[in-house]
């Protein structure tokens, strides 16, 4: 979703990418020359809602739209915790297990899969990154 929306920034407006690498685009790029521009030949990955902030930023300005929805507290929750969520259910590791922790406020923490099954977590996370993209959506310009 949000990698779609960065990609499609950059392809409505190559002006965008160009005041972050000093270099002038053709204005129209095709969908893949944007995504590989954004992560090369490996993958979209940040570390929770400041990394992905600190990401975007490094491809459009501080005051594009993208990073002025990603910033709101409203999708700093689901946010965080999509990232630790998906870093435990990938890694599995003591490392991903103590960010889920601390990202979550829990001393114990289950499998990303059933922590998300209680208490309506992962509906609630849902319901929160469904807001996000209709904002995100609604504020494209294209």
């Amino acid at each position: 979703m949000i990698l779609e929306a960065l990609v499609g920034a950059i392809n409505n407006d190559t002006s965008t990418i160009a005041s972050r690498t000093g270099v002038t685009f053709p204005k129209h790029l095709t969908y893949e020359v944007c995504e590989y521009l954004i992560i090369g030949d490996g993958f979209f990955d940040f570390k929770g809602r400041d990394g992905l902030i600190k990401t975007l930023k490094e491809y459009v300005p501080d005051d594009h739209y993208l990073v002025q929805i990603i910033k709101q507290p409203k999708y700093k929750e689901s946010l965080e915790r999509l990232s630790a969520m998906r870093n435990l259910a990938a890694h599995n590791s003591e490392i991903a297990k103590t960010r889920a922790k601390d990202v979550v406020g829990q001393v114990r923490m289950p499998e990303a899969g059933a922590w998300l099954k209680k208490q309506q977590r992962l509906l609630k996370m849902l319901v929160s990154l469904r807001q996000l993209s209709e904002e995100i959506e609604d504020k494209a310009p294209y």
